[in-house]
């Protein structure tokens, strides 16, 4: 069904299909309840008549809507539409490719970029596994990479509502099978060890630019998921860390017991790789353990069964002569071992003891390694000075080759050393308007230490630097240490709700909360004159300080109409005429109209036996009551106006 063009639940209104995948399809939508684009996700229509999927659906998107991380795709809105059958989500509408297609676009990415995104989606599944949801589909097509390089994890709820539903949808889940766990590839119970082998999967083909374990057919690529081991990252792509190609076999281990245990733990590896790429901290335990096996004892008899007949050389003289094997073993073992000796004594200069142990040079000054030298009868070369924060200037800062107990050279043969000149020195750069992330690339590079400050600043943009530590200019050397303080963006703010105020109290409420307004007015006769139907951004979302709110006030459109009431004479009035008593008969009436919920008009002394007209003001239908006074005498009179109706109406 094609869906541009039509609104749904009489809100959002479909703009463009986005994307289709094989349980849905997703369109980029305007809600104009919240006025702002989201992407709506319409199922399709052969997962819409299988009841328990449904529930599971309903229930798992709803779950996953509590989760609030910089990582996770935002849901909205969850809902069925009667009139189209329609299951949908409504969702965060973000602005970037998926890593599927960075992958295919460009193949193996960089290692640093990899396990940067591979942080990002451990540190959202954390989120997740602590509000006890597991994802049970993490694949490159369910993560987008936003413009900013933000990794963001959507389709909770979906892939946990499919994994245990009943419908049969392996031939729609050719995508993921490459990504299963073992677990779940032969429909084992899955849990949040199944993420991680997945992310594991997921970095790997990152690093690789392909996906370890690959067939013709789903079904045989979850065997190899069940049977094979995946060859090593590192022996695919060289530039791969050691650390990382750890990190990636503990995650894609097959028993869930062998793996990472929480994303907590995978994130915490991670994010040492970062800093020690070829550190061996990654710890793989086997914790299968051992069996013991019942077997019967060797006989005599079983010995006898072997047919020496068939056997040939030494295997026919061994079967026909059982006790010379042992001597005939250990015999081989002793000419190995002679051999072995006498090739390692010819290695290390023969027999004797002629041969000059390397010295150990390093923190000499060059006038005492030359000294030893000259006694040693070796040669001493002078390489090319380095910088060093550690070893002092003028001393010797490393050698080669380098010392090693029971290595020796012979006489005349060189070493060569070089000579530390200290911390190396450089002009600082200004590193104020620059990225964070640049910057700390290029300390990286001169040897000095980051320390960073974060904070609000509604002058810079987030994520850059707005004050140094150190000038830009001085001289500075490996191992300083230089503060940044960085921008956090705009200080942030919690949205109030003005919805049903009044224009004034709504555009002050916003304005204590340091939001600013904007005003926009609707015509709703069903609802409250003057007060707030809408505001652009919900309740309690935080937001930078001074953004602008726009609020939609009911403005109901009023009509005017003229009403005529005959005044009776005076004869006809209550007032009676006495002319022998002396008493003034009322010539005129008071008459005060109301109108309901409105306004109210009095007009005095009107003259009896006229006629009496009044343009009013209102909207819909409205009762109408004339209160008519003479003297003591009070008479009313209503009646009910339809102000889109006649311009003039009589009441009598």
């Amino acid at each position: 069904m094609n869906l541009e063009g039509k609104t749904i639940a009489n809100r959002y209104e479909i703009i463009e299909s986005v994307g289709k995948g094989g349980m849905a399809t997703v369109y980029k939508a305007k809600d104009h309840v919240l006025n702002r684009f989201v992407a709506v996700k319409v199922l399709k229509d052969e997962f819409t008549t299988d009841a328990e999927f449904i529930k599971r659906f309903n229930t798992e998107a709803q779950s996953a809507a509590i989760l609030t991380h910089p990582n996770i795709v935002s849901i909205y809105d969850v809902g069925y539409e009667e009139e189209n059958n329609l299951y949908y989500i409504v969702m965060e509408l973000i602005k970037g490719k998926t890593l599927k297609e960075i992958i295919n676009k460009d193949g193996k990415i960089s290692w640093k970029w990899a396990v940067n995104i591979a942080i990002q989606m451990a540190s959202a599944l954390e989120k997740a596994h602590d509000n006890n949801i597991i994802h049970r589909d993490i694949k490159p097509h369910n993560i987008i990479i936003t413009e900013d390089g933000t990794a963001k994890v959507t389709d909770f709820g979906i892939a946990k509502a499919v994994s245990n539903s009943t419908i049969t949808a392996f031939g729609q889940t050719i995508g993921s099978v490459h990504y299963f766990s073992p677990e779940q590839a032969k429909g084992g119970v899955t849990d949040a060890k199944s993420d991680l082998y997945s992310l594991g999967v997921v970095l790997y083909e990152m690093v690789t630019g392909k996906v370890p374990f690959d067939a013709d057919t789903p079904v045989s690529v979850a065997l190899k998921h069940m049977q094979e081991e995946p060859v090593p990252p590192i022996e695919i792509n060289k530039d791969v860390p050691e650390a990382i190609n750890d990190i990636i076999l503990k995650a894609m281990q097959k028993e869930p017991r062998n793996r990472y245990q929480t994303a907590t733990e995978m994130l915490g590896d991670l994010s040492k790789a970062l800093k020690d790429p070829d550190g061996d901290f990654v710890v793989i335990e086997n914790k299968d353990g051992g069996y013991t096996r019942v077997m019967h004892a060797v006989t005599d008899d079983d010995i006898r069964k072997s047919k020496a007949s068939k056997k040939t050389g030494l295997a026919k003289f061994f079967a026909l002569h059982p006790g010379m094997k042992i001597p005939a073993i250990g015999a081989g073992l002793l000419v190995i071992f002679l051999f072995v000796f006498l090739l390692t004594r010819l290695v290390t200069g023969g027999f004797g003891d002629s041969g000059i142990q390397i010295p150990d040079l390093s923190g000499k000054t060059l006038e005492e390694a030359q000294k030893t030298m000259n006694e040693l009868k070796l040669t001493l070369v002078v390489g090319d000075a380095e910088a060093s924060n550690i070893v002092e200037e003028g001393k010797i800062l490393k050698q080669e080759p380098p010392y090693q107990e029971g290595k020796k050279l012979k006489a005349g043969e060189k070493i060569t050393i070089h000579i530390s000149k200290g911390p190396e020195t450089a002009d600082l750069p200004d590193f104020v308007g620059k990225k964070i992330d640049d910057v700390k690339k290029a300390c990286d590079k001169m040897g000095l230490t980051v320390q960073v400050t974060e904070e609000n600043n509604n002058e810079v943009e987030e994520g850059k630097v707005f004050e140094q530590s150190i000038k830009a200019g001085e001289k500075v050397k490996s191992g300083d240490v230089i503060a940044f303080k960085v921008s956090k963006g705009k200080k942030k703010v919690t949205v109030p709700t003005v919805i049903g105020m009044n224009e004034g109290t709504a555009t002050a409420t916003l304005s204590n909360a340091g939001l600013k307004s904007e005003v926009a007015y609707a015509n709703e006769a069903n609802k409250e004159d003057g007060s707030v139907l809408y505001q652009s951004v919900e309740q309690g979302k935080e937001i930078e300080e001074g953004t602008v709110i726009k609020i939609t006030v009911n403005k109901i459109e009023k009509k005017k109409v003229t009403i005529t009431y005959k005044v009776p004479k005076a004869a006809e009035a209550n007032t009676t005429t006495n002319s022998e008593s002396g008493s003034t008969v009322s010539k005129t009436v008071n008459i005060e109209v109301q109108v309901e919920g409105g306004n109210s008009y009095t007009e005095n002394n009107v003259q009896k036996g006229t006629t009496f007209t009044k343009e009013i003001e209102g909207s819909g239908t409205k009762t109408v009551t004339l209160k008519i006074t003479d003297g003591s005498d009070v008479k009313t009179k209503t009646k009910s106006i339809d102000f889109n109706g006649p311009e003039s109406v009589l009441i009598d």
